[in-house]
């Protein structure tokens, strides 16, 4: 499994470091590993589909709750979950701009026919399978529905 090994690496150089903000993001990823292993019964190992979705699942958890502490005021919590997330996404594939996003949401628009905002899950479909771990769901939906809008 190169995720687990890749994190147990950096886990170890953040100790030698003394990084504790690294060091409790990659436990968390390691955590989560862990965790799918054991839910999943017997699998020996993810594939690299489940590890990008994992993740990018605690990517988004991070963003969301420094969301969450910037609405209530509590900007010195916000820095610590987006330097957490910062950690993690060092683990994701290069995300695409907003202008490369568009150009393929505007591809599948153009392939599928889509025309009004009744065939936004289509094109979200579409769109989230070509685009898994190089853009967020959130980014992809916000640009399809200005594209279909």
């Amino acid at each position: 499994m190169a995720l687990e090994q890749e994190v147990m690496t950096k886990m170890k150089e953040a100790m030698k470091a003394k990084d504790s903000v690294a060091l409790a993001s990659l436990r968390s990823i390691k955590s989560e590993i862990l965790k799918a292993k054991t839910s999943s019964g017997s699998k020996e190992a993810m594939s690299e589909a489940e590890e990008l979705k994992l993740v990018q699942k605690l990517v988004k958890q991070r963003k969301d709750s420094a969301d969450l502490y910037v609405e209530q005021n509590r900007q010195d919590l916000a820095d610590a979950e987006l330097a957490e997330a910062k950690i993690i996404e060092q683990f994701l594939p290069e995300q695409l701009s907003e202008e490369d996003i568009a150009a393929e949401v505007q591809s599948i628009i153009k392939e599928t026919g889509a025309s009004s905002m009744k065939d936004m899950g289509k094109v979200m479909g579409l769109a989230s399978g070509r685009l898994a771990g190089k853009a967020d769901g959130k980014t992809i939906s916000k640009i399809v529905k200005a594209h279909l809008g």
